[in-house]
């Protein structure tokens, strides 16, 4: 029978119950409290999920040093070394088409490299990649575009007096076959940029004014 303290048994009551605690700790806490309510060893294995070894270890762990034993021992070795610039090129890289994705997750490079994804997430934030956004941009051929654009802004800015002003968008059910240009692969510090219009016969976009009568 394992005796704790009040002090302790509140502690670990709330690493049980606290979403901010990491699940090995929590776990630990569940071992510690189920056999100080009388549990043995085999029935708080098969209570929680676990092996007779591991709730001998964290039940021993606690009678010796109590709470402080419940935390990781320190790791000897010399530290794994990760490299970036490895995490780094590779997410530039599309995905390999097998994979059915358009751009890399942080758990799905982190199994392509052997890495832990929480070791990718790191490197992307570190150097401001978000391989899922992507920007849109467009070119116009129009030679009078720069006349078109003036007249619809005023429009908007300083329209006539009773003008009524209508816009036509493009209809969703257009199926898109290509972009008008290509996709711009993903940079650091920004997204990766595709065209914002796509070769397709359907509507297009205009705007056109109509003076009331009046």
């Amino acid at each position: 029978m394992l005796t704790i303290t009040d002090q302790d048994r509140m502690t670990l009551t709330n690493w049980t119950r606290a979403s901010t605690v990491a699940a090995g700790h929590a776990e630990r806490a569940a071992i510690v409290l189920a056999v100080a309510d009388g549990a043995g060893t085999s029935e708080t294995a098969r209570r929680l999920g676990v092996s007779r070894p591991t709730v001998i270890k964290w039940r021993d762990r606690f009678a010796a040093q109590g709470i402080a034993g419940l935390d990781d021992e320190p790791r000897t070795g010399r530290p794994k070394v990760v490299d970036d610039a490895s995490i780094i090129a590779a997410t530039l890289d599309p995905p390999p088409a097998r994979l059915g994705v358009t751009h890399w997750s942080t758990r799905l490079l982190a199994r392509q490299l052997g890495l832990g994804d929480a070791t990718v997430a790191r490197a992307w934030r570190r150097y401001h990649l978000q391989p899922w956004r992507r920007e849109t941009f467009k070119f116009s051929t129009d030679p009078e575009l720069e006349a078109k654009v003036r007249d619809i802004v005023g429009l908007y800015l300083e329209p006539p007096e009773n003008a009524i002003v209508l816009c036509v968008d493009e209809k969703s059910q257009v199926q898109a076959l290509d972009r008008t240009a290509p996709i711009l692969p993903l940079r650091r510090a920004g997204s990766g940029a595709a065209a914002s219009t796509a070769r397709a016969s359907g509507w297009c976009n205009s705007s056109k004014a109509a003076r009331a009568p009046g």
